[in-house]
This record gives structure tokens, C-alpha cells and sequence, in this order.
């Protein structure tokens, strides 16, 4: 767990265009995705998981209890229930829409940073973003 906490730059994204597409984003949501830098901090409070993303567009915080189902409202208004569990040196975010749709985010970490793949079932496009360990 100790490979998790910390704070993250982000350095590189390897398909995200493609896979927003698949997902039907809209042309300039797919763009500002794209150009974003964002940064991430991962902590810890107890049973309690926070994780902070910040862009120049906006911030956004999770908070929530591995295991425990927990909502998300995502720009568009989409409503999301996740479940977080971890394996080994990973967070796993499985969430599923109103539609009944399911994507994963995998946050894998190491001593120098983060990859999050991102999927959906809906496609079998799948998108990396690569971020280095800032702290």
C-alpha cells in the first residue's frame, strides 16, 4: 500500500482520443480531456480513501471505503456507483452507469509513478495515461 500514497504528475496518455470516441464524447470534451495535465494525490484516513484530481478546469475528490459502493457525478450529469478494491499495488475502480454500463479504471503503482488503463465493455478500445511519482 505504501507504493500508493503520494502525489502524481501526469506525463503521457496512450489512446485516450480513440477511446473517448468509441465512448461517443463529444468532439470538444474528447479535446479538453486530451489537453488536461492533470495531477493526482492519493491518501489515506483510516478505513477512508481520498483521492484528489486537479486540472486546470477543475478539482475533483473521491472519497470512499474499499468495497463500499460510493457515487459519482461525472461533468456531464452522468451518475456513476463505484466500487473500489485493491490488489496488491493496484486500485480498481469499477463503475457502472444508469444504463447499466460497466467501465474500469486500474491505477497501477510503482516506486515511480502511475499508469491508469482505463475500459469499457461497450469497446474493446482500451487507453493508458502514464503519471510520474511526485512525492
Amino acid at each position: 500500500m505504501s507504493k500508493i500514497l503520494g502525489k502524481y504528475q501526469h506525463e503521457r496518455s496512450e489512446n485516450l482520443d480513440e477511446y473517448f470516441k468509441t465512448l461517443e464524447l463529444p468532439y470538444l470534451v474528447r479535446k479538453m480531456i486530451n489537453i488536461s495535465n492533470p495531477k493526482i494525490e492519493v491518501t489515506k484516513d483510516g478505513d477512508k480513501w481520498i483521492v484528489t484530481t486537479v486540472t486546470m478546469m477543475r478539482t475533483q475528490v473521491w472519497e470512499f471505503t474499499l468495497g463500499t459502493e460510493w457515487e459519482e457525478v461525472m461533468p456531464s450529469g452522468v451518475k456513476l456507483k463505484n466500487t473500489t478494491t485493491i490488489e496488491d499495488d493496484s486500485l480498481i475502480i469499477v463503475s457502472i452507469t444508469e444504463d447499466g454500463n460497466k467501465t474500469i479504471r486500474r491505477y497501477d503503482f510503482t516506486d515511480d509513478g502511475m499508469t491508469l488503463t482505463l475500459s469499457h465493455e461497450r469497446t474493446d478500445v482500451v487507453a493508458k495515461r502514464h503519471f510520474k511519482r511526485i512525492k
